[in-house]
């Protein structure tokens, strides 16, 4: 099988790499994570007012455009590429997909419209204070008596510091997990920016103190673990479209930089290395696409794809930013060039939605090629 681009895919990918060459340079980059949302709010404007990134994967019903997660990838790597902050991931992936899995009709209609506009950003509290995702414990819990409210700590909420709408993963007693809608800025609600190594990623910790909260489902254990999978191959979208960063940049500055009289790139050794960056890149573009397909039609194999995904391009972007800063020499050390981008990137989005060796164990696992009996949760997949 051939997984390449349509007509109509190529096309979304090259007009969001033509607006992000516009309004998503270096420059742009650096003064918007210092925002107070942490991302250039016109480029979101437009990115949803004229291209509509945000409801790629929303149907049209609920006010988005009914394409697929696939078309949301190719736009995720783009935006990897460019290094751009923006709360596709946390707002229009993991939040949009959350509501509807939860197969909550009014919470649909209600939630959805605005997300898919991007004018209302929405964020998913679900990691407990191990920073895992676990899909049949969190460390938030939810109480009834008369309405529910909830208490706990969630953290690594992307975008959850300046978010709009609040969804929260609690677990609702005798072993069952919910998901609950929250006022974030109503009563019982504390949210603290989390530093992150990746300054694009904008992450938060939130604790919650007899809050309020709407239930979308008493029991999401089910929907979590397709959640789980949707996120992770999202992140190699990320990851793959950085990859391609760190290689573009690093052929650019061999052409560049001259050493004994010559352009250090035709020294053979370095064609070498930056041949075995591409073939990182291309590998991990392939099984990256392949997951997304299946995401996108909820095959049967998606959880094998997205836990090869996200094991492969992790540590080849991992070894791509590596070999960037590697060539660039010392230059890609300080903080004026984009190369330490690069590079906190890699180590940041490897530990986002699972580490590479917790995915191998799980794909292990889900072949029969581990001992033990398979783990329900994929989060603790490796316990």
């Amino acid at each position: 099988m051939l997984f390449a681009l349509s007509e109509e895919q190529s096309e979304l990918s090259a007009t969001v790499r033509d607006l992000l060459a516009r309004r998503g340079d270096s420059g742009s980059v650096r003064r918007a994570v210092t925002t107070a949302r942490g991302y250039d709010e016109d480029l979101w404007r437009i990115l949803c007012e004229q291209i509509g990134v945000a409801g790629l994967a929303i149907p049209e019903e609920y006010g988005g455009a009914g394409c697929s997660l696939l078309e949301t990838h190719v736009v995720l790597e783009q935006l990897g590429a460019a290094l751009t902050p923006c709360p596709l991931l946390g707002s229009g992936v993991l939040a949009a997909q959350a509501v509807l899995l939860s197969g909550h009709a009014e919470s649909c209609a209600r939630l959805l419209p605005g997300i898919a506009d991007g004018t209302v950003v929405a964020a998913l509290a679900w990691a407990g204070e191990d920073g895992r995702w676990h899909t049949d414990r969190c460390d938030v819990h939810a109480t009834r008596s008369g309405g529910w409210t909830l208490s706990g700590t969630a953290t690594l909420v992307l975008d959850g510091g300046a978010a709009d709408v609040l969804l929260v993963v609690a677990s609702t007693g005798a072993g069952q997990v919910g998901l609950f809608e929250v006022d974030p800025a109503g009563d019982g609600v504390r949210r603290t920016p989390t530093p992150a190594m990746d300054t694009t990623l904008q992450l938060a910790r939130i604790e919650f103190d007899g809050a309020p909260g709407t239930p979308l489902t008493p029991d999401a254990a089910g929907l979590l673990g397709t959640l789980y999978d949707i996120a992770a191959v999202a992140v190699t979208a990320l990851q793959v479209g950085t990859a391609q960063r760190g290689l573009d940049m690093t052929v650019a500055y061999s052409k560049e930089r001259v050493q004994f009289g010559r352009p250090i790139g035709s020294f053979q050794a370095l064609k070498h290395r930056m041949a075995d960056m591409l073939v990182e890149v291309e590998t991990a573009r392939s099984v990256s696409w392949a997951a997304a397909w299946s995401a996108a039609r909820s095959e049967p194999d998606l959880r094998h794809r997205a836990a090869l995904a996200k094991a492969w391009c992790s540590e080849a972007l991992n070894k791509v930013a590596s070999e960037t800063v590697q060539l660039h020499g010392g230059i890609a050390i300080t903080w004026e060039h984009d190369a330490q981008m690069v590079f906190k990137r890699a180590h940041a989005t490897s530990q986002l939605f699972g580490q590479p060796h917790e995915h191998r164990q799980r794909l292990f696992r889900l072949l029969g090629l581990a001992r033990g009996p398979a783990a329900a949760d994929p989060a603790s997949a490796v316990s």
